[in-house]
């Protein structure tokens, strides 16, 4: 899991929208150098576009043809991928009425036509500075407390998000379930506390293969971790299984108590769904799979990966 952004220009992503293509390029001359800047001139638009990639900022007109900007604002606050979006309005109304509608659509802040550029920057960066604590905060919510990788409540909420989202998009969604083997002869014949480092050092290898912003690893389970691939297909899986038991045995833990080798190793249990298979299903079908999948890999003798034929 990454850490949280920091305010470099370079990996911050502001969002302007905007149905005036003039207001639009007097805030980016505005904000020049504070982020990377992207626009749309219509809601709809723009939250096809922010689903794609998610900014760090808002910055709404309030009054737009079609969908209004409370309206986008409504739709970002409702939509899983984006609810932690901050908004800020940018209107030429200026009442009191305006800004409390506004703020009870969910946005951080309100900012009222001319705009006047010292006020847009420290309102900008004060807001970025917000999100950057609040990303942190979630992130250690969010954290396995021994290996560093997702929790087992963030990784179960993941996994639901990239399920909805590529059932939207009509891609694949992968999942590894990942079993240290033998994990409990390791604890008896080496100590919980090599058993600690041993964990960590499978979460890091588990890391090297989810190489993709999207990819995820959590530990779900005392020894077992998760890994979800976010449009990977089942062929694609497989080679990140592959990868992921070379990574393991080139740790080259000793394990003393395995009967499988004489280092640590891993089974892994593979399942993709493709975009048909979204329907009337649910992401707890896919665990299902997986679990088999790993029930394989273990009764065919461990350290390997396997799949299974999908009921």
């Amino acid at each position: 899991m990454s850490a949280p952004k920091s305010l470099s220009p370079m990996k911050t992503n502001i969002f302007i929208v905007d149905d005036n293509a003039s207001m639009i390029q007097l805030v980016a001359r505005m904000l020049k150098g504070v982020a990377r800047l992207r626009f749309a001139t219509g809601g709809a638009e723009a939250l096809e576009l922010m689903r794609q990639e998610r900014p760090d900022l808002v910055l709404l007109d309030a009054e737009m043809p079609g969908m209004s900007g409370y309206e986008v604002c409504e739709a970002i606050r409702a939509d899983a991928l984006l609810s932690t979006v901050p908004v800020v309005f940018l209107t030429g109304d200026g009442d009191t009425a305006a800004e409390v509608r506004g703020l009870e659509a969910g946005a951080v802040d309100f900012i009222t036509k001319p705009v006047h550029e010292a006020l847009l920057l420290a309102r900008v960066r004060t807001q970025l500075r917000v999100k950057t604590l609040s990303d942190e905060l979630r992130l250690m919510a969010c954290t396995d407390g021994l290996t560093g990788v997702a929790n087992r409540r963030h990784f179960d909420e993941m996994l639901n998000l990239e399920w909805v989202r590529n059932a939207r998009e009509g891609t694949s969604l992968a999942l590894l379930m990942v079993d240290v083997d033998h994990f409990k002869r390791y604890n008896d014949c080496h100590g919980h506390p090599a058993g600690d480092v041993c964990l960590k050092a499978v979460a890091r290898a588990l890391a090297s293969v989810a190489r993709r912003p999207a990819d995820l690893v959590g530990r779900v389970g005392g020894e077992e971790f998760a890994v979800l691939l976010p449009g990977t297909d089942l062929k694609g899986a497989r080679r990140v299984a592959q990868e992921a038991i070379e990574a393991v045995h080139a740790l080259a833990v000793p394990h003393a108590d395995s009967p499988t080798a004489p280092q640590v190793t891993a089974s892994i249990g593979v399942a993709a769904c493709s975009d048909a298979e979204f329907v009337d299903r649910a992401a707890s079908s896919l665990v299902r799979v997986a679990d088999e999948a790993l029930y394989a890999a273990k009764s065919a003798g461990r350290n390997r990966w396997c799949t299974v034929e999908k009921g």
